[in-house]
Parts: structure tokens; C-alpha cells; sequence
């Protein structure tokens, strides 16, 4: 699934590609779907003639704030991405929706598992505000995530996968993260001291900004992995310490990682490095 740095790639290029401003031409739904709480017919009638004011991302949404009202929000959960073509290049079958810009541009999304979601919505609000804190936002700072952390008592693997408790985490980077604070991922929040929250917090900043750096992470070459708007693989892959790893040796002690499950997820640790 595509996290925080991989939507952030997105929306980047996104920006990139000059898509502030531009007027919204055209909309055709190609697998009904897509779109969340719209026939195909009343979602491309309310977005056909909007301008696409600005284009933001907010955890692992990608926002298109549309003028004169309303939103755009994309989730490309498990395996879509967005891809940009010119009117004449030819389809994908695992196209799902394709949004025309202008005369030629367009920019579809691409999904082979059809679970990726566009919402058309007045308010972002029902959905956005369900949301916890920015990581990379600066009122995302060391007191605010220990007053989160001392206030339940969960194993921070799940808990760091909990978008309500934090924004834009997932599988990959909450693995990083903690290899790199050197934390368990079974430890109880309650239980860490103000030292491993500090190291907890610098690390969640450093892999995400590592991610987006790098483009994001491609595991894999297959029609499901992440690509940029350009369709370009990422580059994180080669910088990840723990996740998919298994057998490898520690980048840091040369111990085997290992996998296993926490909370019905394949987790990567160093048993040395993050002794429980």
C-alpha cells in the first residue's frame, strides 16, 4: 500500500506538472466503484468544469481542493497509483477513473485491485478530521507524540498503524522507524521513558523524509507496485534497514533479521537491536 512517501511522490509530481489551476474537461468512471458514494454519472457531472485550486496530501489521501467548491480526495489503498497520459495514448484495463485536463492531458488511476477509492465531497471534514497528526508537520513534536503514546496502553506496532493516532504510516516505515529507535514493536506505549520516545520521534521524521528523498519504495516490478505520476519506480528500496529483509544481516549488529506477526502483520525486526 502506498504511505506517506509514496503520496507525497504523487503529489509532488503532481505540482510538477503544472496541475494548479488547470480546469478539470473532462471524467469518465470506468469501474463504478471507484467512487464512493456517486453513480458514475453524478460524480463526473460534479467535478466536470472545476478547477483544480490546489493539490495537497493529508496522511495517505491525496486532496484536489476544487474551485469554485469542493474536494477531491483520492486513496489508493492497496495498489493504485496515479499515472499521467496524453488523450491519445491508449488505456490500461486496470484503469478505474481517467480526470482530462485541458485539451490532451489526462490523469487516470491505475488499479489493478479496484480497491483505491475517490471521494467527491463539499466538506473534507467526515473524513480528513478522523485523521491523527502530521508527522512531518512542525506541530508534530516530541511532548505532543509522548502525551499520545503515555495516554494508551497498545503495542506500537499497531498503534503506529492506527491512522487516528498518526497520519501516513504504514507497514514499511513503522518497521523502519522502529528498527531505527530500537524499539520492539510488542513493547506497551505506556512503557517507554521520555529517551525512546525522543528516539522514536526523530526516527519516524528521518524515514519518511528518507522515503521521500528516494521517490518512495517499489517492492517489486509487478503491475501492483508503486510508481510515480511518470510511472517511475522508487528508489527507498535500496535504503530500507529491516522490512522484507528476513535472514539478512543487521545493518547495525550483523544479527539475522527476522520476521514475524504483530497484530496479523509481517513484521521485520533485528531480535539484537530491538530486544523486547
Amino acid at each position: 500500500m502506498p504511505e506517506l512517501p509514496e503520496v507525497q511522490t504523487i503529489v509532488n509530481d503532481l505540482l510538477e506538472a503544472g496541475l494548479t489551476g488547470a480546469v478539470i474537461t473532462g471524467a469518465e468512471v470506468l469501474w463504478p466503484r471507484t467512487v464512493s458514494g456517486l453513480t458514475p454519472e453524478r460524480f463526473c457531472r460534479g467535478i466536470v468544469g472545476k478547477v483544480a485550486a490546489a493539490v495537497r496530501r493529508r496522511g495517505k489521501f491525496i486532496v484536489f481542493d476544487l474551485a469554485p467548491h469542493g474536494h477531491l480526495l483520492v486513496h489508493l489503498r492497496m495498489s493504485g497509483r496515479l499515472h499521467a497520459a496524453s488523450l491519445w495514448e491508449a488505456r490500461s484495463p486496470y484503469d478505474r477513473v481517467v480526470l482530462r485536463f485541458g485539451c490532451d492531458r489526462e490523469v487516470r488511476l491505475h488499479d489493478t485491485r479496484k480497491f483505491g477509492r475517490c471521494y467527491l465531497v463539499e466538506h473534507t471534514n467526515g473524513i480528513l478530521d478522523r485523521l491523527g497528526p502530521e508527522p512531518l508537520d512542525p506541530d508534530f513534536t516530541v511532548p505532543l507524540l509522548a502525551e499520545r503514546l503515555l495516554s494508551c496502553r497498545r503495542r506500537l506496532k499497531p498503534l503506529l498503524l492506527d491512522q487516528s493516532f498518526l497520519a501516513g504510516l504504514g507497514n514499511i516505515y513503522v518497521d523502519e522507524a522502529l528498527w531505527e529507535a530500537g524499539l520492539h514493536p510488542c513493547r506497551v506505549s505506556v512503557t517507554l521513558t521520555r529517551k525512546e520516545i525522543r528516539a522514536l520521534h526523530g526516527a519516524i521524521v528521518r524515514v519518511l523524509e528518507r522515503g521521500i528523498r528516494n521517490g518512495g519504495t517499489s517492492l517489486g516490478r509487478g503491475k501492483a507496485n508503486f510508481r510515480s505520476l511518470g510511472e517511475m519506480a522508487g528508489r527507498n528500496q535500496a535504503h530500507l534497514k529491516v522490512f522484507r529483509r528476513t535472514n539478512e544481516p543487521c545493518r547495525r549488529c550483523r544479527c539475522p533479521i527476522e520476521r514475524i506477526v504483530v497484530g496479523q502483520r509481517s513484521t521485520h525486526i533485528c531480535p539484537r537491536c530491538q530486544a523486547l
